[in-house]
């Protein structure tokens, strides 16, 4: 049975299929629309992606799609670990900016679910991670945004050696006090 936990902000989960197994090794069930749906999550995910990141300490993020093309996401490791972080960015939230986090590694086949309306972003805690997720919206760059992921006003608890490796646009995304207007 998978056991699904609400976090802090209580839209985020995390999410941890049962694995089977034997002398061969596992199996287990990632993904399942009946157990999601028992749950209370209609979810209709419409694209998967995987990212390789060489260095530990490689942030990727915070990001997020606005409407009309918001995405909710799965993420889960396929290799390593990563401090997985989501921020309430929707406009009017009670608990607007707050974040919560937890550490996805391959070897516990943890996942977290963000939905729409918030920030996502991570960093790698070991070398030559891999990560696998699904999304409910396709890519749309048009709505494409991003918090800088090391906002002061947001007060993420990364490790110390977080932001080893960046992008360019990541380095320069706005804090969330400069965020142009959002819906989604």
């Amino acid at each position: 049975m998978t056991t699904i936990t609400p976090l802090a902000l209580p839209e985020v989960l995390l999410i941890t299929p049962k694995r089977h197994g034997d002398a061969r090794g596992w199996f287990v069930e990632t993904w399942s629309r009946r157990a999601f749906a028992d749950a209370g999550l209609d979810i209709d995910f419409v694209q998967d992606n995987h990212a390789f990141s060489a260095e530990a300490g490689t942030v990727r993020g915070l990001h997020f799609q606005t409407a009309p093309h918001p995405q909710a996401k799965l993420l889960r490791a396929l290799r390593g670990s990563i401090l997985d972080v989501a921020v309430d960015i929707r406009p009017g939230s009670a608990t607007y900016g707050r974040w919560v986090s937890a550490t996805l590694t391959a070897e516990g086949g943890e996942q977290l679910f963000v939905p729409r309306g918030f920030a996502h972003g991570y960093c790698t805690l070991s070398p030559d991670t891999e990560i696998a997720y699904k999304v409910d919206g396709l890519y749309a760059p048009q709505t494409e945004g991003a918090v800088l992921w090391n906002d002061p006003d947001i007060g993420i608890d990364w490790p110390d050696f977080a932001g080893a490796s960046l992008s360019e646009k990541d380095k320069v995304a706005p804090r969330l006090k400069d965020l142009a207007p959002v819906s989604f």
